[in-house]
C-alpha cells in the first residue's frame, strides 16, 4: 500500500488537485468569521496589518474555524448548536466538502488538528445523553474516524498543547437539547471542568473550580508554548456576584483566579468572549464585549496591568508584542501599550481571532 506521503504527493503533482500551502494565498496570519453588508456570513483571512487578504461564503453564521497546520484549507464552524461545518480551500475559494454532524450530535463551533495535519477534531453535544463528545474526521478525505467522551458536558474551546498528543478541553458544564435551542436546562447541577486527554481519548487530568463557583463556564482556551492554559468564563449564576472570568492552569498544579477589583470587575455583565497570551507570554488578556472592555494581566503576579474600553471587542490573537483584537464595529486592531486601530472595514466581525499556525 502507498504511503499517506506518496498518496500526498502524488495529488499534488497533479492539476486536478493541487495541494498549496498558506503562502499561495498572501500567507495570512488569523482567521476570523464576520458578517458583510450585503447580508452574507464569509469567513476571512487577515494579515497583521488588518487587510482581507481572501473572503469566502459560509451558508450560516460562523463562530470560529481551525486553519490547517500545513495546507491553506480552513475548516469554519457553524454557531452553536449548528450541525455543520465547511472545509474551505482558500486558494482557490472553494468549498471541498462539508462535514454534517453525526445523529443524535451538534457541534459546539470549535476544533483544531493534529500536528501532521491528517485527523481533525471537533467539540459536539450528545444531547440525547446530555454528555459531551469529541469528533475525529480523517483530512484525507474528511470522514468521520469515530468519536470518544469529552470528559463532560458542554465541550466549547478546544486546543493541542505542546506535546502534540493532548487536548485541552473546555468542559463548559452547560446541558442543552436543539429541541430547546440556546436554552440552558441544568444551571443548579452544572459543573464545568477544565480537561485533558490524550489524542485517542484518555483522561489524562481534570480540574474543577471551587463549589462556590460551579456555575462559571469555562468556554474559551488559549496556551502558552510551555503548556500553561488560559481560560475565559461566563459566569451562569447570580447577577449580583461579579466573579473571576479567568483563570490560569499547569497540568499537576492547583488552579489561579484573576479579576480585576470588584468596581471595575463589575461592570463585565460576567462575560468574557476570548482568551490569549501576548506574542511573548507574559501577559494574558480577555475581552469582554458586553462589557465594552479589554482587560490585561500579569501571568507572573496575577495583577491587572492594563482596562481598555473598545466597543463589542471580542475576537483576541497574540501579536509580536502584544495582541490584535476584533471588534462587532469592524475595528481590526492592534494592543501593545495602548489600542491601535489598524483597519476598519465594512463588515461585524464575529467573536474569535484565530492564529494560523505556519510551518517554519
Amino acid at each position: 500500500m502507498p504511503s499517506r506521503r506518496h498518496f500526498l504527493a502524488g495529488l499534488a503533482a497533479t492539476s486536478l488537485a493541487p495541494i498549496r500551502g498558506w503562502a499561495a494565498v498572501g500567507s495570512p496570519d488569523y482567521l476570523a468569521a464576520a458578517l458583510f453588508p450585503d447580508g452574507s456570513y464569509r469567513l476571512a483571512g487577515l494579515d497583521t496589518g488588518g487587510d482581507i487578504l481572501f473572503s469566502l461564503p459560509l451558508p450560516a453564521r460562523g463562530h470560529a474555524a481551525a486553519a490547517h497546520p500545513h495546507w491553506a484549507q480552513a475548516v469554519a464552524f457553524a454557531r452553536r448548536p449548528g450541525t455543520f461545518a465547511v472545509v474551505i480551500d482558500c486558494t482557490t475559494g472553494t468549498e471541498i466538502t462539508r462535514l454534517t454532524a453525526p445523529e443524535g450530535r451538534h457541534f459546539y463551533g470549535h476544533g483544531v488538528f493534529s500536528p501532521d495535519g491528517s485527523r481533525l477534531f471537533t467539540t459536539e453535544n450528545d444531547y440525547e445523553a446530555a454528555d459531551g463528545v469529541i469528533g475525529v474526521w480523517n483530512t484525507d478525505d474528511y470522514t468521520r474516524m469515530g468519536e470518544f467522551p469529552s470528559g463532560g458536558v458542554g465541550p466549547h474551546d478546544m486546543r493541542l498543547m505542546p506535546d502534540g498528543q493532548t487536548l485541552a478541553i473546555a468542559n463548559g458544564g452547560i446541558e442543552t437539547h436543539p429541541e430547546t435551542g440556546r436554552t440552558k436546562l441544568n444551571l443548579p447541577t452544572m459543573q464545568p471542568r477544565l480537561t485533558y486527554l490524550d489524542v485517542s481519548g484518555t483522561v489524562l487530568e481534570q480540574v474543577e473550580l471551587p463549589r462556590a463557583l460551579h456555575k462559571n463556564s469555562i468556554r474559551h482556551l488559549a496556551v502558552r508554548r510551555d503548556g500553561l492554559v488560559a481560560f475565559a468564563m461566563q459566569w451562569q449564576g447570580d447577577k449580583a456576584q461579579h466573579p473571576p472570568l479567568l483563570g490560569l492552569h499547569r497540568r499537576g498544579e492547583t488552579l489561579r483566579l484573576l479579576s480585576a477589583p470588584e468596581a471595575v470587575q463589575s461592570t463585565l455583565q460576567g462575560y468574557a468572549g476570548s482568551v490569549a497570551f501576548a506574542g511573548d507570554g507574559s501577559t494574558v488578556a480577555i475581552t469582554c464585549p458586553r462589557g465594552n472592555a479589554l482587560h490585561r494581566f500579569s501571568v507572573a503576579d496575577g495583577q491587572l496591568t492594563g482596562v481598555f474600553p473598545l466597543e463589542d471587542v471580542c475576537g483576541l490573537g497574540p501579536g509580536p508584542e502584544g495582541y490584535f483584537f476584533t471588534t462587532g464595529t469592524g475595528i481590526v486592531g492592534e494592543l501593545t501599550s495602548g489600542p491601535h486601530i489598524s483597519a476598519r472595514p465594512d463588515c461585524q466581525w464575529d467573536n474569535h481571532l484565530i492564529p494560523i499556525r505556519k510551518p517554519a
